[in-house]
């Protein structure tokens, strides 16, 4: 198959590119997404998708959403951040567009993009977690997407790592997203700064800031890259934390790379030192098995659009199956 559409579906934004088998954007287009309103959403795709498909021979449509997606990458069983529930939306957008359309998880199709054309391009088993306002992830074993039983495997962001820990927006208490994810860096720093703490009066000095309810992830990232004592300790800790989970995560899974994404990954060094540190001090059986590599995210923010481009791209992505990658 030769082009397809990739949409990727945010709160705020639908953005849409026409990818080629080589996983190249070639003309993007976006819509605002009327997150409140499921016809308008919808109508909101379609339109972004029929603008590309005016001036192009595209054969499949793929959708990046953030939710539950069925296991036959049709139905999105549940959406957080849109009003989605058990929303036919696969065949809705195909009625309308008259192509085949398929709809996967955002940080699946991620995974995917950066497993078929980014980092993990060379290898077959890989674990890709971006580290954002959230943790959103996505596991390949085999060459093959790990989806579940019911569409809806590898929420990495909500493995539990303190029981009875901070309340997560999942409901549960103690996810790592609450330990490792930007929205855990900008609490602890705020939380710094209210202390009184006269390294942390510094950190918002650096930040152009007095007020610590002002203080953001990307400040605090800005300032650790600056050299700022208070924020690389911040990014650190959060580092450590996510070094923890992922020494989880390959207990299960036994990767051979470990892929680092999202906003906060922007530190580069800083998070990763720390997180790998973690990772070989907690890794159970460490010195008797192969550890996997940490590498960035090479895609960054069209990671998910290239990879739900490259998912519709075959006939056995409507099945709950994915294809070979592109090696």
């Amino acid at each position: 198959m030769g082009l397809t559409i990739g949409i990727d579906v945010g709160g705020t934004k639908i953005a849409a590119g026409v990818v080629g088998e080589d996983g190249r954007i070639g003309v993007r287009t976006h819509r605002d997404t009327p997150a409140s309103s499921v016809d308008a959403t919808a109508d909101a795709i379609c339109d972004a998708a029929a603008e590309l498909i005016a001036g192009h021979d595209v054969e499949a449509v793929g959708i990046g959403a953030a939710g539950f997606v069925s296991a036959d990458r049709s139905t999105v069983l549940f959406a957080p951040n849109l009003a989605w529930r058990d929303e036919p939306l696969g065949a809705r957008v195909a009625a309308k567009l008259n192509v085949p359309v398929v709809v996967e998880n955002d940080a699946n199709a991620a995974a995917w993009g950066e497993f078929a054309f980014g980092a993990a391009k060379n290898v077959e088993h890989m674990v890709c977690i971006t580290v954002g306002t959230g943790i959103g992830g996505g596991v390949v074993i085999d060459g093959e997407l790990l989806r579940g039983a019911h569409g809806v495997a590898a929420e990495l962001g909500h493995m539990r790592v303190v029981p009875g820990g901070h309340r997560c927006g999942c409901g549960a208490r103690g996810c790592l997203e609450q330990y490792a994810s930007g929205t855990a860096l900008v609490r602890e720093g705020r939380a710094q700064a209210e202390s009184g703490s006269l390294a942390a009066a510094q950190m918002l000095s650096v930040c152009g800031i007095s007020d610590p309810a002002q203080l953001t992830g990307p400040m605090i990232t800005e300032a650790a890259m600056a050299g700022d004592p208070c924020a690389v300790e911040l990014l650190e800790d959060l580092g450590r934390w996510l070094g923890e989970g992922l020494a989880s995560l390959a207990t299960m899974f036994d990767p051979t790379q470990i892929v680092i994404g999202g906003g906060v990954s922007a530190a580069k060094g800083l998070l990763m030192k720390s997180a790998q540190a973690a990772f070989e001090k907690n890794l159970p059986a460490r010195s008797n098995r192969p550890h996997a590599e940490f590498t960035l995210a090479e895609l960054g923010n069209d990671a998910g659009l290239i990879g739900a481009a490259d998912l519709a791209r075959y006939p056995a992505a409507t099945t709950g199956t994915t294809p070979e990658p592109h090696q």
